[in-house]
């Protein structure tokens, strides 16, 4: 075996040691009292390190064929590095709590983990390959989501994620093995050289496509979404809802324009029925609810649908707008949660919209910068959001198919509506009366970091058109 091969995959390697460096400080701390500060200024310096590695690498080939990067895939791990950075910063109140300060050292081992898994996803050229990265990120995942275990809520969630990743992971690779036997090979280059069109070859595209909905929380797959983002611990649920989401929809885009090129008459059409029907039917519901996190559940499968409209396209411009709006996606999500998060703690671990009449009144920043990134999500101007989904549309109408011009229209109608709920949180801080509004309370270091690099990316992704072209760059 050629070990020299491991030079090639230069950032999988240095996570690998930042892995080890956590595992050996948090063993060696285990009963200092300096403990807590050590190991969180390591991870957020060998974080915010790991992202030279991955802007620095060039594309590259390793082991056969099995991991194949490319530039786009290492730009888009300095952005999911970067959220799971921003998610470690923004849990500090949580991790200071009494109970979960104990695993402090598990928690950042547990984001490192899932982050590896989701370089590999994003740098396989095999399906198993791609399978192991989805089960490297989705198991560890699990123990995050169920990490606040002595909550009832947080158990239930960690079980229904795991059961429908257990479940989606059976499906996707019943799909593989159809594609297995009509190709007789895995690997990505190969399956597209002798795919075709073919009952069966469909069947797996169909199977595949369906255990990755599940990952992404596509419409029909997302009733797991909403129950596990309630129970799990909130900046959890913040690192679930983005850094996952973004990983698994870019592979899922990587492998339909590449290895199912063939197929695209086929593929397009079920894309244009779940994007459709993820942001109509979430919309629909999000204006329902009151709780939150609940809210953000659904608010997170219809921003799904709106990145797998980039995919419609089928084109490098399609590719950098799933990449721009994964970015500014990251940045606006991650805000809201901040906020939510500090909330909570501060709150007794109330998370409903309720209690969020007149919270301008007590904590005006708070409620401006929540205004801020709700407004980014929505998509109204001048904010990166705007820019975010002007993009995807334009990639989208690109194809110049009818359906596509008419799957975009649905899109933009649903911008109202997503519009209205993202109002409903702005209405209840600015304008409901309350005669017992929330507190005034000071918010630590860590959340006014996280909410500063948030809002500055809120504010700036949408006018610095250097980032854009450098992701567009990156796709040629």
């Amino acid at each position: 075996m050629n070990y020299s091969q491991f030079l090639n995959m230069i950032p999988e390697a240095t996570l690998v040691g930042i892995l080890i460096v956590l595992f050996v400080a948090d063993f060696a701390l285990s009963k200092s009292s300096r403990k807590h500060p050590i190991m969180r200024c390591l991870t957020h310096t060998l974080l915010l390190l790991q992202l030279v590695p991955c802007l620095l690498a060039a594309p590259a080939e390793a082991f056969g064929g099995l991991y194949v990067t490319t530039a786009a895939a290492n730009v888009m791990k300095v952005i999911l590095t970067a959220g799971a950075l921003i998610v470690c910063i923004m849990a500090q109140p949580w991790i200071e709590h009494e109970v979960s300060r104990r695993y402090e050292g598990e928690f950042y081992m547990l984001v490192v983990s899932t982050l590896l898994g989701m370089y590999m996803m994003m740098s396989s050229g095999h399906f198993l390959m791609f399978f192991l990265g989805l089960e490297m990120a989705s198991v560890p995942m699990a123990c995050l989501v169920a990490m606040d275990k002595w909550k009832k809520t947080s158990a239930e969630a960690g079980a229904k994620y795991i059961l429908i990743a257990t479940f989606s992971s059976g499906v996707m690779l019943y799909g593989i093995s159809m594609l297995y036997a009509a190709c007789g090979t895995l690997y990505f280059d190969d399956v597209a050289t002798s795919l075709s069109v073919k009952p069966l070859t469909i069947a797996g595209l169909v199977f595949f496509f369906s255990g990755l909905g599940f990952k992404i929380s596509l419409v029909p797959f997302h009733f797991w979404t909403a129950d596990t983002y309630q129970g799990a611990p909130t900046a959890v649920t913040g690192y679930l809802s983005v850094v996952s989401k973004g990983a698994a929809a870019f592979a899922l885009c990587a492998i339909l324009m590449k290895v199912f090129a063939p197929m695209v008459q086929q593929w397009e059409v079920m894309l244009y029925v779940v994007i459709v029907l993820s942001i109509t039917v979430a919309n629909l519901f999000a204006i329902r609810q009151r709780e939150l996190k609940r809210f953000m559940a659904f608010s997170s499968i219809s921003q799904a649908g709106y990145i797998m409209l980039a995919v419609v396209g089928n084109s490098v411009a399609g590719v950098t707008a799933l990449m721009y709006y994964t970015l500014v996606y990251v940045v606006a999500n991650l805000a809201v949660f901040a906020v939510i998060n500090i909330v909570e703690q501060r709150n007794g671990g109330t998370t409903e919209m309720d209690s969020y009449a007149g919270f301008y009144q007590t904590n005006p920043r708070l409620a401006f910068l929540m205004t801020i990134a709700l407004f980014s999500l929505a998509g109204i101007p001048p904010f990166a959001g705007m820019f975010s989904k002007f993009f995807v549309f334009m990639a989208a109408a690109g194809e110049g198919s009818k359906w596509a011009y008419a799957v975009v229209f649905v899109a933009l109608v649903n911008t109202v509506v997503s519009l209205y709920y993202y109002l409903l949180i702005v209405k209840e801080m600015y304008i409901k009366k309350t005669e017992s509004p929330l507190p005034a309370f000071c918010s630590d270091a860590s959340t006014k970091l996280s909410l500063a690099i948030c809002t500055a990316g809120i504010v700036l992704f949408g006018v610095c058109s250097c980032i854009y072209q450098w992701l567009a760059n990156s796709t040629m």
